[in-house]
């Protein structure tokens, strides 16, 4: 076999342009695979003119021997290890959480490291997807795609779509030409998520009204709808108010979010630039718009910072640094993922009880990304771990 060609997925062939040396004689062509020769008759592919170019047929079983089928037949039935084919299958057939979760343990620790490091990049590749639609978004303008990016992360899972959506409707440039004025940058942040648009009572969100009332008729804003917010079973630290409140106050004292979150060369230093995060005044004593609640200051908890980081800080900045071929910068991110403690959840509970280390943000991440973009699909053969318990003897 030169080259086995490209795996069709679609009718036809299995396998299409495929190059391969028969004898002395080099084909090209394409590749059918059988369990048996007798598959190709009773699927009638010797009528049809899709399979005319099939140059080679492979098949488990050879069941038409001495039979003139006009096409090379290769028989794999004695022409493979028989153990590593059973072991695939159970892993395959497996009901387990995890198809090797009673085996996983047995893997060697740098074997499961090389391979981790793997499923992180993987993961951040995969959110950085997003990244380059929010670079779209904003004419490729690096400042304005964090904007969004973190405008997203800090609706968390629940609100993050109605985060992004208040972000889309108010452009970052007219943010920064109101910086100077945190009121107004609240104004602006409440009114697009819809939140000014009942009467309310209190004497802070009466001035936000009036306030954004001109911006919005100045800037010819459309708010959202206040209907795409959910409260429903939160803790009140989690309400959207808050998080909008939090968000304007994180974007009125940031004079260049990119350029600090760079300069932050220790995770003590990047996380600083989210944990000192507060909210106006009125909301010490509120989660909600005329409801007072007790005094507390509404600063960030450690646990949103990291979530924060490990969701949208991170990988934004490893995206930046690989389109600058920063290598440092990638680097220190990498590090970074190291120094924050890992996400608690199901997922990483689970791997957790199998013996996998899950105390870093870089091992639960990691963990995680196998778990959902391997192990539920069954992608053993792919997989460093799943092909080391294949063929350990």
């Amino acid at each position: 076999m030169i080259s086995p060609g490209f795996h069709n997925l679609n009718a036809g062939p299995d396998f299409s342009d495929a190059r391969l040396r028969i004898g002395t004689t080099q084909w090209a062509g394409n590749v059918e695979i059988h369990l048996n020769t007798s598959d190709w008759f009773r699927h009638g592919h010797q009528h049809d003119k899709a399979y005319e170019n099939v140059v080679l047929h492979v098949v488990y079983n050879h069941d038409l021997p001495g039979q003139d089928t006009h096409i090379p037949v290769l028989e794999i039935k004695d022409a493979f290890n028989h153990v590593l084919f059973h072991r695939y299958r159970d892993f395959l057939s497996a009901k387990r959480w995890v198809p090797c979760i009673n085996l996983v343990s047995s893997v060697p620790e740098h074997e499961i490291n090389l391979w981790l490091e793997r499923m992180l990049i993987e993961r951040i590749e995969r959110k950085s997807e997003m990244i380059g639609l929010f670079l779209e978004l904003g004419h490729n303008n690096w400042e304005e795609a964090l904007y969004y990016t973190l405008a997203r992360s800090f609706g968390f899972s629940v609100n993050a779509l109605p985060f992004e959506m208040m972000a889309r409707s108010l452009p970052y440039s007219l943010l920064v030409r109101h910086r100077d004025n945190p009121m107004q940058v609240e104004a602006l942040i409440m009114g697009q998520a819809g939140m000014l648009s009942t009467e309310w009572k209190d004497e802070w969100p009466q001035q936000l009204i009036t306030e954004y009332h001109f911006l919005r008729k100045k800037y010819q804003l459309v708010p959202n709808d206040l209907h795409l917010w959910r409260f429903l079973r939160m803790r009140p630290m989690n309400f959207p108010t808050l998080r909008l409140a939090q968000f304007a106050n994180f974007m009125s004292r940031t004079p260049s979010l990119l350029s600090q979150l760079i300069e932050s060369t220790t995770l003590e230093a990047l996380s600083t630039v989210f944990s000192s995060i507060t909210t106006s005044v009125y909301w010490n004593t509120h989660y909600l718009f005329d409801k007072p609640s007790g005094l507390r200051h509404k600063n960030l908890g450690n646990n949103a910072v990291n979530l924060l980081l490990i969701n949208a800080v991170l990988p934004f900045l490893f995206v930046y640094g690989r389109a600058i071929d920063n290598d440092v910068l990638c680097n220190r991110v990498l590090d970074f993922y190291t120094q924050i403690p890992g996400e608690v959840n199901t997922i990483t509970t689970h791997w957790k009880a199998a013996g996998m280390d899950v105390r870093s943000a870089f091992n639960a991440q990691a963990l995680i990304g196998l778990k959902n973009d391997y192990c539920d699909h069954k992608r053993c053969l792919e997989c460093r771990i799943g092909n080391y318990l294949i063929k350990v003897p």
